[in-house]
């Protein structure tokens, strides 16, 4: 098929642009934290069940040591520490805007990957760093409203609660250094088992938190709740199952940079349904700023 590439990536923005609305209204019903593991859960589920037919493992027995650990770090990183501060932030922001916040994650994996890796960072990724902070700046940032006529309005404060920001910077910044220090770790190990790898971790580090917050009660009769159930399902579903296998299936049927480029379009995706289905009110400065952020993601790959 003609262009299967860069349909698969289509698919990819599509999924996670899903994703992040089903755990966000799942994570207004339920909480944040116990979407967090249930989809963990889930997800996993999923991807073993594709294991078993795509490597005949059910399970990731044929890692290595050095594999295991490294990914179990980057688990415990990207799962349980930036998930943790995504999902939260779904809930004080919404997905919309974490969403945007996450158009960071590639900065922070250059600056990640020159610091541990050696990478180069060239002008043109310096462009694409400016442009995208940016775009975001123009959409958290706000001027001050003048009141009273001795006030300064060129001072700006932020359209968003500071805390809901710092999550979305915090999961950003997890998804960064987990993707860091997977490609450290895997050395050529299958990408699907590593999946597994990094969700069982996710999962150990949520269940250790769950007995310290004393949250397995209230995890159990989340379940009574539906809805949430069903969205969260749905989130799972499409997200660390169905996004992660076609990300994967579109770097191996197209160019990375294009594949990376397009996968990148979830902050302009996200924008009509978070319209229609949430009735947020997006302004022409915010879609600016999201179409600024994705063309600054755009230039790292390009």
């Amino acid at each position: 098929m003609k262009h299967a590439g860069e349909f698969a990536s289509l698919l990819t923005a599509i999924f996670w642009t899903i994703t992040a609305l089903a755990f966000e209204a799942s994570s207004k019903r339920i909480g944040s934290r116990i979407v967090n593991l249930l989809r963990l859960f889930i997800g996993f589920f999923c991807l073993s069940i594709f294991c078993w037919i795509y490597r005949g493992y059910l399970l990731p027995v044929d890692a290595t040591g050095r594999t295991w650990f490294y990914l179990i770090i980057s688990g415990l990183i990207g799962f349980t520490f930036g998930d943790l501060c995504l999902f939260q932030a779904f809930v004080l922001i919404g997905a919309r805007i974490s969403m945007l916040l996450m158009a960071l994650a590639p900065i922070f994996t250059a600056l990640i990957g020159w610091m541990i890796l050696g990478e180069a960072i060239t002008v043109k990724i310096v462009t694409g760093m400016t442009i995208t902070i940016s775009g975001i700046a123009l959409v958290v940032l706000k001027k001050r409203e003048n009141k009273k006529e001795k006030d300064d309005s060129g001072k700006v404060k932020l359209s968003y609660p500071i805390w809901g920001i710092l999550l979305g910077i915090g999961g950003a910044l997890g998804q960064a250094a987990g993707l860091v220090i997977s490609k450290f770790g895997m050395h050529g190990y299958d990408p699907f088992a590593s999946a597994q790898i990094r969700i069982l971790a996710g999962i150990s580090g949520f269940c250790i938190l769950f007995t310290f917050w004393g949250l397995w009660k209230r995890a159990y009769h989340s379940f009574s709740n539906r809805k949430a159930i069903a969205q969260l399902s749905l989130g799972a579903f499409f997200g660390p199952f169905l996004g992660v296998s076609f990300s994967l299936l579109a770097v191996q049927l197209t160019n990375t940079g294009i594949a990376a480029t397009i996968m990148a379009m979830v902050p302009v995706l996200i924008i009509p349904p978070s319209v229609i289905l949430f009735k947020e009110k997006v302004t022409f400065k915010e879609i600016v700023g999201a179409i600024m952020a994705v063309g600054g993601v755009a230039l790292f790959f390009l």
